[in-house]
């Protein structure tokens, strides 16, 4: 399977191949998966339906929410030493078909709705997308940290989340304390920077600096995306780490919009390798892509692939595992299919993840998407770190009642912090929440 560095080391969490947002390949947000959209006069009024000002659209996201957080909570209560990683994972995808299912079955128009990333279960120093194929045998041990991710979509309203557990009964102590805390602590950051009138680069300098004060790294190449129907990897783009070698495009966020944040942290170096591509088994089709492939397993596998998971990441093990091992390094090799490479760092370094999914409606944040951690004490504090703390002290909610606020001068994002309810992360809690 032909994967060069650049796609293992930025494709890490949304499947691109480049970070320059201007060549990840956009969606138009009218597409439907079983039909092409029809082109009209209102086209800007029905786009202009589908974000959060519509409340069918607030619903459709929370429903998916609701889902995956109830998938999350099954999937956790049977991680238990001994337990296969495979079983775990197909238990995930199966619950997120049922649930999804039920739901929007007597409408009139057919609504699309399933699985908008595959459950993956990535353990100790693996990053990312670890989700086997039926002959996998990997099995949990105890005191394993597992970052489970998943995601779940309601007529494309997509809700995703992304959490860290130790397996182990009471606190977590030690350098695993420290990366938990590290990165749950950089997404309440997040979480309270990815308002309307700040920039992408404002979220990218804090969570760099909150790891540090864990004496941990954000890892390299872990994209923060803006969420749109049916788009799982929108335009808007947070980078989790600034270097020489990646730029995306300055981005402002704005009211009405929807992001993914996806924070992962690490004891080691925070570059992560592809060590060994045949780990490889979630994809997502590149729709701007088209070749004319030679080999007939591969024009199968890619017909199946364009009926069953024509927009969002697909697990193979849900293709047929044979023929989809051939057929898969043909499509890959032409760029039919973007790969969720399986990354690691070094044996012995502990790497955490925390993602969640935040609407930013009228009346401020709303994280739809969470659980909460295991009791944590780490070795490291952010007590004595005034900015951090300030920063957890920004509120996530509007103040209700009284007359419009006084406008601040443009670009003056103080009147915006004013005029949000006090809502501080309790630092004392490491910021377990629910």
């Amino acid at each position: 399977m032909h994967l060069h560095a650049q796609n293992a080391r930025y494709g890490l969490t949304r499947g691109t191949t480049t970070v320059d947002s201007k060549d990840v390949p956009l969606l138009v947000i009218e597409v439907k998966v079983s039909s092409v959209a029809k082109m009209s006069d209102e086209e800007n009024k029905e786009e202009k339906e589908l974000d959060l000002t519509s409340p069918e659209v607030v619903t459709k996201y929370k429903s998916a929410a609701e889902i995956i957080n109830k998938a999350l909570q099954l999937i956790l209560s049977d991680c238990k030493p001994g337990a296969k990683i495979v079983d775990l994972c197909e238990k995930g995808d199966t619950f997120i078909r049922e649930q999804s299912g039920n739901m929007y079955k007597n409408v009139k128009k057919k609504v699309e709705r399933g699985i908008a990333f595959p459950t993956c279960i990535s353990v100790n120093n693996t990053v990312c997308h670890f989700s086997p194929l039926a002959s996998d045998e990997t099995v949990l041990q105890a005191g394993d940290i597992l970052k489970i991710d998943m995601g779940c979509h309601i007529d494309g309203f997509i809700a995703v989340v992304g959490h860290t557990h130790v397996l182990q009964e009471g606190p977590v102590t030690g350098r695993v304390a420290d990366v938990i805390a590290a990165a749950n602590t950089a997404a309440e950051v997040a979480l309270r920077l990815v308002r309307p009138g700040k920039k992408n680069k404002d979220v990218t300098e804090a969570i760099q600096k909150v790891a540090a004060a864990y004496d941990c790294k954000i890892v390299e190449g872990v994209l923060s995306h803006q969420l749109k129907q049916f788009v799982i990897d929108g335009n808007k783009v947070i980078l989790s780490v600034s270097n020489p070698d990646t730029r995306v495009d300055d981005a402002e966020f704005e009211e009405n919009e929807v992001y993914a944040i996806d924070i992962v942290a690490s004891t080691g170096d925070g570059k992560p390798k592809l060590l060994d591509e045949r780990q490889t088994t979630i994809y997502k089709r590149a729709v701007d892509k088209n070749y004319h492939l030679k080999m007939k397993s591969s024009r199968f596998i890619f017909s199946e692939i364009n009926q069953k998971f024509p927009i969002m990441p697909f697990s193979a093990r849900a293709l047929e595992e044979k023929r989809a091992r051939l057929g898969l390094v043909e499509c890959v090799n032409h760029d039919l299919l973007q790969p969720y490479p399986v990354l690691h760092e070094k044996p012995g370094d502990f790497v955490a993840q925390i993602k969640f999914t935040v609407l930013l409606m009228p009346n401020g944040s709303d994280r739809i998407t969470s659980h909460a951690l295991q009791e944590l004490q780490p070795t490291k504090t952010i007590d004595d770190d005034a900015e951090i703390k300030a920063w957890l002290a920004l509120g996530t909610k509007k103040k209700k009642g009284g007359g419009k606020k006084k406008k601040g001068k443009k670009g003056d994002n103080k009147a915006d912090e004013s005029a949000v309810e006090a809502e501080p992360m309790d630092a004392t809690s490491n910021g377990a929440t629910s």
